[in-house]
């Protein structure tokens, strides 16, 4: 069933009180201008608006959309739920009371309050690992948004999509949607903003994990000089923070730790920190997570800093929005470092506890953890068992695109493999998936 129309709700409005169209526009408008809104030929601003509701004894947005009060103030009420129990990590509870203001009928009468639903919706199905569902929404919303009018909700949306197909696998779709949303953007003269730099930024993390180093370092120059000219705080931690991943990449570890620990210093002392203008706590511990893991990279003698860390923000991770896959990469990395120290047993558990969460989706966070489980089981001398592991490591990996992070989880797998005795052929196969998806 339509809707009533603005000018005949305040029509109806107006009759049942008993007053004329002239009554209801002295002293501020005309009679005539009165009935042009009634018969939906003008529409009123939102300060002729409020008068009008005012008048009428309503609300203004029963006068703009229908819905009583009682209705809004209900679905406020469960949207406020639902945020902060995204904020707080339960992102099964917040998918649900996501989903039960977009199931209202009340809510298309509410632009602002259906685009937020559905926002926090994709972010609580990306938080608790349904990706295929978070990708889905959050290409629905690209559709609606708008770089001209709305460059910030452009490039939230965006760098979560990109972020979303990454994780999937989906690489070089991840480099294309950056690629493209940062381009429209440039078109309406935005390209130094700190909308640009964020989305820059989701740019490079997609060129880093395809292997595209020439580019992603030219990128991370650029979005450094740009941050240093005077971005926002979030946008320089963005900045920083991918740029740290290209040093990596490119062995100037030290460089990438000093570039990580500048992102970590801005981060604690504004608060905002991700590669989207709306960082939050799960950022910072995102942050916390991957610092720990280029910190036992880059420099293995402090494997027991690397763990401390990776222990304090495990506590901690349930006082953010962290989902399945921020807990399972914390446990992944705090696998290692365990492995790292000798620990081998603790580990194991670590590594089977992220796998749990992650499910069976043929993600790079769950071929990660199968090498370091299988790299855990090897020094507990478990030849078996690692083998088991490592081969579902290798049949993850076959189902995904090549990537940076595949060539170099192929490359730890093959020498795990020779370390563990397995027969020449599957390392030989090993390493030969790790020299294709690095390019060469």
């Amino acid at each position: 069933m339509d809707r009533e129309t603005l000018g005949q709700r305040i029509r109806a409005l107006r009759i049942r009180q008993g007053m004329s169209q002239a009554q209801l526009a002295y002293p501020e408008l005309s009679d005539s201008y009165i009935s042009l809104i009634e018969s939906d030929k003008r529409v009123p601003a939102p300060s002729v608006v409020d008068l009008l509701a005012t008048k009428l004894s309503c609300s203004p947005t029963y006068l703009v959309s229908g819905v009583g009060e009682d209705v809004v103030d209900e679905l406020r009420v469960t949207l406020d739920y639902a945020e902060i129990a995204l904020r707080n990590g339960a992102a099964d509870e917040a998918r649900a009371r996501f989903a039960d203001v977009l199931a209202s009928p009340d809510a298309v009468a509410l632009p602002d309050m259906l685009h937020q639903a559905r926002w926090g919706h994709a972010l609580a199905l990306e938080a608790a690992g349904d990706l295929e569902r978070a990708i889905e929404e959050l290409r629905a919303l690209s559709a609606r948004a708008s770089a001209e009018h709305d460059p910030d909700q452009w490039t939230r949306v965006h760098v979560a999509l990109s972020r979303c197909l990454r994780e999937r696998g989906d690489i070089s779709e991840g480099v294309r949607v950056a690629e493209d949303a940062l381009r429209q953007l440039a078109a309406t003269g935005a390209d130094t903003t700190d909308s640009a730099v964020h989305l820059g930024a989701a740019l490079l993390a997609a060129f880093i994990e395809r292997g595209d180093l020439v580019r992603a370092r030219q990128l991370a120059a650029q979005l450094v000089e740009r941050a240093d000219r005077g971005a926002g705080p979030a946008a320089r931690v963005a900045a920083y923070w991918e740029a740290a991943f290209v040093a990596e990449v490119r062995g100037a570890y030290e460089e990438g730790v000093e570039l990580a620990e500048r992102a970590l210093q801005i981060a604690g002392e504004f608060g905002e920190i991700d590669g989207a203008p709306d960082g939050d706590l799960r950022n910072l511990a995102r942050l916390r997570v991957n610092y720990a893991g280029l910190l036992l990279r880059a420099r293995p003698e402090q494997a027991g800093r690397a763990r401390d860390l990776l222990a304090r923000v495990r506590t901690e991770i349930n006082a953010s929005a962290a989902g399945e896959l921020d807990v399972a990469w914390c446990l992944t990395e705090l696998a290692r470092a365990e492995t790292a120290l000798g620990r081998p047993a603790e580990a194991v558990a670590h590594a089977e506890e992220a796998l749990e969460l992650l499910g069976d989706a043929p993600r790079r966070a769950t071929a990660v953890a199968l090498t370091v489980l299988g790299e855990a089981r090897v020094r507990l001398g478990e030849k078996d068992r690692a083998t088991a592991s490592l081969r579902r490591a290798s049949a993850c990996l076959e189902r995904m695109e090549s990537s940076r992070h595949a060539a170099q989880t192929w490359f730890d797998l093959a020498e795990l493999l020779a370390e563990n005795g397995s027969p020449a052929d599957a390392r030989i196969s090993a390493y030969r998936r790790a020299l294709a998806c690095a390019g060469v």
